[in-house]
């Protein structure tokens, strides 16, 4: 059993290092559509309704050179990244990408993509900001409900209902795999290599669903059978907080300093996994009630508070030791909140540092010495 749980990594990790040659096979040997998409509030679940895979971007591995001439220098790594390789063709095997308006940096990356990226679809879906106003559910359902059918024009099928009931439940069982892991490493941190959750939250952004869920639930089985009990241990409890990690070596590093990545409130994290869908309602409904309620993003208002209520709550449920809040250089939304947010956990004693990163974290000698400073800290 252990063989198939290694072997199950192995194809998590491939896949996570090697994104883009999973989405051409996808393109060339199955023959799907593949629509990009660069936000967790991207509607992934009409994607893949529409028979499309969603292929989350993740910023590029090379140097960014072309996206220079379209954006300023102060946006983000990820939205000049992704650009970077739309235009230099390593995204060609994209039939195109759906744009939920997020940030700034993403709301106007949806004209320059449209206008300079040359791919044949091209949608935005304009999601409310607010999320508690009275008419907050009716806006998002209609935004959907537009979605699906700016999807059907594009992709020349109907998707019906039932087919977004059936990606709904796939994503269900996705999600709470996701979650069961989450689980078993608050209660055992060593269930796992440091970096496997990293590998598989990416892997499955990009993977076929249906082999996503089915593979993920064949690693909970096998971790439930066969993980070692947790010992105690006096290794300091790590959480992650902001927008994406894309550095693996972050949790190994961590882990070789003597603590434990737990948790974490990142969009390429637990805000992924984060909120089942209602499968005993109509499944638009139900999409919009989930974008509603799941763990806010700094690009959205539930209100004043919401953000460090999450993050508190969730330091405390899973007995956190420290936080370290992954700065993305240039991200503005994180940025406005990163002062309260520090605020909050310094009332509340708990300690928190500051990492910021551009395209490539800083060397990994510098990175070693300021987390084992604060591990010792804590």
């Amino acid at each position: 059993m252990m063989n198939q749980y290694l072997e199950t990594l192995d194809i998590f990790r491939g896949i996570s290092e090697n994104p883009y040659e999973y989405g051409k096979s996808i393109k060339e040997v199955a023959g799907k559509p593949v629509i990009g998409y660069f936000c967790t509030y991207a509607p992934e679940e009409l994607i893949h309704a529409a028979g499309a895979l969603p292929f989350r971007i993740l910023g590029t591995t090379g140097a960014i050179e072309r996206a220079e001439s379209h954006l300023q220098s102060y946006c983000c790594a990820l939205v000049r990244g992704g650009l970077e390789d739309a235009l230099t063709g390593r995204l060609g095997f994209l039939d195109g990408a759906v744009f939920p308006h997020t940030c700034d940096s993403i709301q106007r990356l949806s004209d320059i993509w449209r206008l300079n990226a040359g791919f044949g679809i091209h949608i935005d879906a304009v999601l409310p900001v607010k999320l508690n106003a009275p008419s907050a559910h009716k806006y998002m359902a209609d935004v959907l409900h537009k979605a699906v059918r700016d999807l059907e024009h594009a992709l020349g099928k109907t998707i019906t209902e039932e087919a977004i009931a059936a990606s709904v439940s796939v994503y269900n069982r996705m999600r709470r795999s996701l979650l069961s892991l989450y689980s078993m490493i608050d209660r055992n941190p060593g269930v796992m290599a440091p970096d496997a959750m990293y590998h598989i939250l990416r892997a499955v952004m990009v993977m076929e669903r249906e082999d996503a869920a089915s593979r993920l639930e064949a690693l909970v089985r096998v971790l439930e059978e066969n993980a070692a009990p947790a010992e105690k241990s006096d290794r300091k409890r790590i959480l992650l907080a902001g927008g994406i990690c894309s550095h693996p070596d972050i949790c190994r590093i961590l882990h070789e300093s003597g603590a434990d990545v737990v948790s974490d409130d990142l969009c390429t994290g637990l805000r992924y996994a984060d909120g089942l869908i209602d499968e005993t309602e109509r499944p638009v409904e139900a999409l919009a009630k989930r974008n509603l309620g799941r763990m806010v993003c700094p690009a959205k208002h539930l209100s004043v508070t919401a953000r460090g209520e999450n993050l508190f709550a969730e330091v405390t449920r899973k007995r956190v030791d420290g936080v370290i809040f992954l700065q993305l250089k240039f991200c503005d939304p994180h940025a406005f909140d990163y002062p309260y947010l520090k605020d909050r956990l310094h009332r509340e004693n708990v300690a928190s540092m500051l990492l910021e990163i551009d395209q490539q974290p800083p060397p990994e000698g510098q990175l070693r010495t300021r987390f084992e400073t604060f591990v010792e800290m804590l």
